[in-house]
């Protein structure tokens, strides 16, 4: 019985000095376990991120231009099915460009930047979409990144595997100690999604005839999956 009661107490001082959670005084007929799980899903939405940009002589001139651009892009749009009201602009701004290789700095136009997101469910439509707004060429700094909207089914699933690593942890410590595993009566959860490893494909701007003769970048490739891991911390009573 010592030993059991000393080794739940050794793991609850180790694991509060390396994670911030409420501190679990140690009980009798115990075991206090953490441990990790993972479930990889599939991405439900792809983000495309792109630049419109114009320079010229006036401001208003680099306006119209920027304009004209952005309802290029609406069209694109359209004809792919999707409603403009779906891409969102992050900023809209007008800047004065300087010729700084005199002394006296000179004015030499204005530009106009203006930063687009847009949200696909339809995985179909992104080759299109890119391979036209590239052809058109009147986007800067392509990006095409996919990500998980829908997390809370795969939280779970993180969350269901940890448990059964922590319980198998739990079972491992009883046995050696003569026990066996009851009922929980404490636990924990946090749950993290790891984007790291997904990273956006830049789109550069690319002749029009050698973009025909090919397929686009995405095409019969699938969408890298999005790791949510979780952490579970368990206390069982021990029979």
């Amino acid at each position: 019985m010592k030993q059991c009661l000393s080794f739940a107490f050794v793991l609850i001082s180790v694991f509060a000095a390396t994670q911030e959670h409420p501190s679990i005084a140690a009980q009798p007929n115990t075991v206090f376990v953490g441990a990790d799980g993972k479930f990889e899903a599939n991405p439900d939405t792809a983000l495309i991120e792109f630049a419109i940009s114009a320079q010229e002589e006036t401001s208003g001139a680099a306006y119209d231009r920027a304009s004209k651009a952005a309802e290029q892009v609406r069209q694109i749009l359209r004809s792919n099915s999707v409603d403009p009201k779906s891409a969102q602009v992050g900023y809209f701004a007008i800047q004065p460009v300087y010729d700084y290789k005199t002394q006296k700095r000179k004015l030499v136009g204005y530009r106009v930047n203006s930063n687009v997101s847009l949200k696909l469910k339809d995985f179909a439509k992104i080759g299109p979409i890119l391979q036209q707004l590239t052809n058109a060429d009147i986007t800067d700094n392509q990006q095409l990144n996919y990500i998980l909207e829908d997390k809370d089914a795969a939280k779970s699933k993180a969350v269901e595997d940890a448990y059964l690593h922590a319980r198998e942890s739990a079972e491992a410590v009883a046995r050696a100690g003569g026990r066996a595993v009851g009922e929980m009566i404490y636990a924990s959860v946090d749950t993290f999604e790891n984007q790291g490893p997904i990273r956006p494909m830049a789109m550069a701007a690319a002749p029009r005839m050698a973009a025909a003769a090919n397929p686009e970048p995405t095409a019969e490739f699938a969408p890298q999956t999005v790791a949510v891991t979780a952490h579970v911390n368990a206390m069982f009573q021990l029979k």
